[in-house]
């Protein structure tokens, strides 16, 4: 019979506590200035800002810098495009980022070559890569032929 009546008053103090942590807005009264919006949705794992698809793909191009001093030569551009089985002519493309034709591609090219991929990416202008935005997605917009 007591283990009853315990089993029924910790029930009780435990809805207590759960109606307790409930929030509830107390009706405006006239003239009162309205609640602060509420906070815009945390961005989905999947959207992408431009500092982050920097750095994804500069970490990943420049694994190609095999020497370690911080840019790619020609010969290790090759090199890398061969390992990672890219088809086309790897000359064309190191020379499309390497836009002050010193015969090498550094961060600072690599930053500004991706800043204008995204920029054509991110079709609706608002800063973030969405899936549907991102080549390779189902969704994504097809490249014009």
């Amino acid at each position: 019979m007591i283990s009853r009546s315990i089993l029924a008053a910790a029930l009780s103090l435990l809805t207590v506590a759960a109606l307790a942590q409930t929030v509830t807005q107390p009706p405006a009264s006239p003239g009162a200035t309205p609640p602060a919006a509420a906070p815009a949705a945390p961005r989905a794992k999947s959207d992408i800002t431009l500092a982050k698809f920097q750095k994804r793909r500069e970490k990943a191009i420049m694994a190609a810098d095999t020497d370690g001093d911080g840019k790619i030569s020609l010969l290790e551009w090759e090199a890398f495009q061969a390992k990672r089985n890219i088809k086309g002519d790897a000359a064309k493309s190191f020379a499309r980022i390497d836009s002050n034709h010193d015969g090498f591609i550094d961060r600072a090219e690599l930053d500004a070559f991706f800043a204008k991929r995204f920029a054509k990416l991110d079709k609706n202008g608002d800063g973030v890569l969405t899936a549907d935005e991102m080549p390779g997605h189902k969704s994504a917009p097809k490249p014009e032929q």
